[in-house]
């Protein structure tokens, strides 16, 4: 029980005469001597063999968990891969690359990322390629509330226990267990315990899929139950509560919880995600006989006769002659330019001249933002820039690359490079097999890029892919560390932008080297589905991030920021209300391409980094069953809650 509780302690019995499931202590496999086993989804029941006997080419787009996933499983069955990635570095939304603070380097994230016992699939990787060292227990984890006199913090630790005993340890453990809400003699609140206990594909998604959860709430909903635990966990599947169907809600609630047989355990790597976990793959990749390419762009994937037979792609500076397109960002108001794109991705355009320039600047990657006398200015570290891009001031060492408008749409234009790089390797690559791993903002730019006998209903599916709320992650250096009660990772409650506060320097060696050297400490916090609206520019994030970490840690006020980093983007996989349906799976319309990535429908219960890897091997294991071989076998949580109502 957590240390600050003035409550006083609840036998198992009671607890569940509270939360009325008691009757369901008994169901078969649910005991708390007889925990429940994984389910195996995919498992072949026929001898078949495991290496293909001829050469088979398959080209996979994007270099994130879904592709890196895929690549690997290919390659290990003597297929030869190649790996297209966009980015410099693999790796996707758990990449790391260099930044330097000081004299020092480091390398940086897209925010933290936590490891759960239930990742069947990825804890696979990691024990085929021996990495398990690369990983650590984080012990617990706790949920802090703005307001204390509203809900005192939530402690999360490690159990053995699956339903219902979790939810019987949770209410004996948590100090706000009276105030959960939940009251079922109430119909309404028995309506939400029969859904969020007996998830099934496809009927939860019939019942729930039409309403975001915040309709689904609004209705008698416990407050307890929604304040502690379903508005933080739903905003860490980075959509908000407005824009996220309730059907898919409910399935990450049964994946983390409900139908999770592992308990509340969480893990964090030792180093960086690029380090401990990218890097393991890619080697095993070209260990056996994969090509992997980084700064990729593809050119143009061709089809004909109902198949993807070629890709075309441009490899080296960002700055290709590869057209695409942008949507039109309305937030920032100014009178003289327009602005496209979000997050760290941004342009904006002379509409007199069709001439554009990127945002992002060229000396760690904020976007810069303009002054009133129209130079830009980097928010994190002080780049200036003039009017058109050139290169004033400060640590950037290179102009801002510029735009030329190729086309126009009502709210996006098509924008093509400017001075594009002269000495651009390209090729084309024929292949029997395609595997596209991209985010869904690439995805559908690949899809641009499609040309011959294209399949109009692939199309039309790609094209409803949504795209959540953007988030954010703000990392600083202080020169002074502090005291802190809570968990090295905590989710937060009632802020206006921060869901949640890391100590890397409690965490990752190279942090901890140079907090140990300095003194000093590194802090990040994370927003996970913001507005635009309330927050359209890296300054105004900033910002906020910066004052909203002095009310969570007052003691670093009057502290040394010794440096900033934000990313922010707009790129992760929305799952809004009436999109189950018609979500793409991983085989496609057309027969030799398949798709991978958390945006995919799945067949079983995931969420986040398991979700992505699962549909990687998916993916694999479609082009490993046409070529006649044995299937990878695929693991999941229970499929179904226990009320089959």
């Amino acid at each position: 029980m957590s240390e600050n509780s003035s409550l006083p302690p609840i036998s198992r019995r009671t607890a569940l005469k509270l939360l009325g499931v008691g009757a369901v202590g008994s169901v078969a496999g649910y005991s708390r001597f007889a925990k429940p086993q994984p389910t195996i989804h995919q498992q072949e029941t026929l001898d078949l063999p495991r290496h293909l006997s001829k050469g088979k080419k398959v080209v996979v787009v994007g270099g994130g968990l879904a592709g890196l996933a895929s690549a690997y499983e290919l390659s290990q069955r003597g297929f030869q891969v190649t790996l297209l990635e966009k980015s410099p570095q693999l790796g996707g939304k758990i990449a790391s690359w260099k930044i330097n603070v000081g004299e020092d380097e480091f390398m940086m994230e897209h925010g933290f990322h936590g490891f759960f016992p239930q990742y069947y699939n990825l804890k696979s990787l990691v024990e085929e390629l021996s990495i398990k060292n690369n990983f650590q227990s984080l012990d617990y984890y706790s949920l802090v509330f703005k307001d204390p006199e509203t809900y005192l913090p939530e402690v999360f630790r490690p159990t053995n226990t699956a339903f219902p005993w979790n939810i019987v340890d949770l209410a004996i453990s948590s100090p706000n267990r009276l105030r959960w809400g939940i009251n079922l003699t109430n119909f309404k609140h028995l309506e939400v315990f029969h859904a969020i206990t007996g998830f099934k594909i496809p009927r939860t998604f019939k019942n729930y899929d039409a309403i975001t959860v915040a309709e689904w709430v609004n209705e008698d909903f416990p407050k307890g139950l929604y304040d502690l635990y379903f508005l933080p966990f739903a905003k860490s599947s980075l959509n908000a509560p407005d824009t996220l169907s309730a059907g898919e809600l409910l399935q990450f609630f049964h994946f983390y919880f409900f139908g999770n047989p592992e308990g509340l355990a969480f893990n964090g790597t030792v180093d960086d995600m690029g380090t401990s976990l990218v890097q393991p793959i890619a080697d095993a990749i070209r260990a056996n006989g994969g090509k992997i390419l980084t700064d990729v762009s593809v050119g143009k994937i061709h089809c004909e006769n109902g198949q993807v037979r070629s890709l075309s792609y441009q490899q080296g500076d960002e700055q290709t002659d590869i057209p695409f397109w942008v949507k039109e960002n309305t937030l920032i108001e100014d009178d003289s330019l327009a602005y496209y794109g979000a997050g760290d991705t941004m342009y904006a355009v002379d509409e007199a001249t069709d001439e554009g320039i990127s945002l992002t600047c060229t000396h760690q990657g904020c976007t810069v933002g303009r002054q009133p006398d129209g130079s830009f200015v980097c928010p994190c570290h002080g780049a200036r820039y003039d009017k058109n891009g050139k290169r004033l001031s400060g640590p950037a060492q290179r102009d801002l690359a510029t735009f030329e408008v190729e086309a126009k749409k009502a709210d996006e234009v098509k924008l093509i490079a400017k001075n594009p790089s002269s000495d651009l390797e390209t090729a084309t690559l024929e292949a029997d097999y395609f595997v596209i791993a991209a985010d869904v903002p690439g995805t559908r730019h690949l899809f641009t890029r499609m040309t011959g006998e294209i399949d109009p209903e692939a199309t039309r599916r790609v094209e409803t892919l949504a795209v959540s709320d953007p988030f954010a992650v703000g990392r600083f250096w202080f020169d002074r560390d502090f005291d802190w009660e809570h968990s090295w990772f905590t989710s937060l409650s009632g802020y206006a932008l921060t869901d949640s506060i890391t100590l890397y320097h409690r965490i990752q060696t190279q942090f901890k080297e140079w907090a140990a050297k300095t003194g000093g400490s590194v802090i990040e916090l994370h927003a996970y589905c913001y507005k635009e609206k309330e927050f359209p520019t890296q300054a105004d994030l900033l910002a906020t991030f910066e004052n909203e970490l002095y009310e969570i840690v007052p003691e670093l006020k009057g502290a040394t920021v010794i440096h900033r980093q934000l990313v922010n983007q707009k790129n992760f996989s929305g799952y809004p209300p009436n999109s189950y349906g018609d979500r793409p799976t991983t085989q496609s319309e057309i027969p030799n391409l398949m798709y991978a990535g958390d945006w995919v429908k799945m067949p079983f219960p995931c969420g986040l980094m398991e979700r992505a890897t699962s549909s990687g091997l998916l993916a694999a294991n479609q082009i490993i069953q046409k070529e006649g071989l044995s299937r990878r076998p695929i693991l999941s949580v229970n499929p179904e809650g226990v009320f089959k109502i």
